[in-house]
């Protein structure tokens, strides 16, 4: 029964964390009202609200939707990882053709080997 109760308490505050990065996002990135983002993401300002206090869950279509919207990343809105590291690369590799980007890609995975192994 512990383990049960355990986890309700890690889920929870996991669910409390989102909903202050969906609060944060809207609010200090976005600037919109909830009234409007909860209308772009296709649910109601009440039910935003709930998400946003740590009391409900978006649904997928609603995640990509705010995902969309805000530029984030699936991954940070749901768990809070940093997603910077995407944009960066993206904007590193769009100067490298395809054949490069392999490349270095076999050398990072030849170095993880070296080091595992040493």
């Amino acid at each position: 029964m512990k383990k049960n109760n355990e986890q309700f308490s890690v889920d929870k505050l996991e669910q409390i964390e989102r909903g202050k990065r969906i609060k944060f996002i809207r609010e200090e990135e976005l600037k919109m009202s909830k009234i409007k983002l909860a209308k772009e993401i296709g649910v109601s300002g009440q039910f935003l609200g709930l998400v946003e206090e740590g009391n409900g869950n978006l649904v997928y279509k609603s995640i990509k939707k705010l995902r969309d919207l805000s530029g984030h990343s699936a991954d940070y809105i749901l768990y809070g990882l940093d997603d910077t590291i995407i944009n960066k690369t993206k904007i590193l590799l769009k100067h490298y053709n395809e054949k490069q980007i392999i490349n270095v890609i076999d050398i990072i995975k030849n170095v993880t080997l070296f080091i595992e192994n040493n």
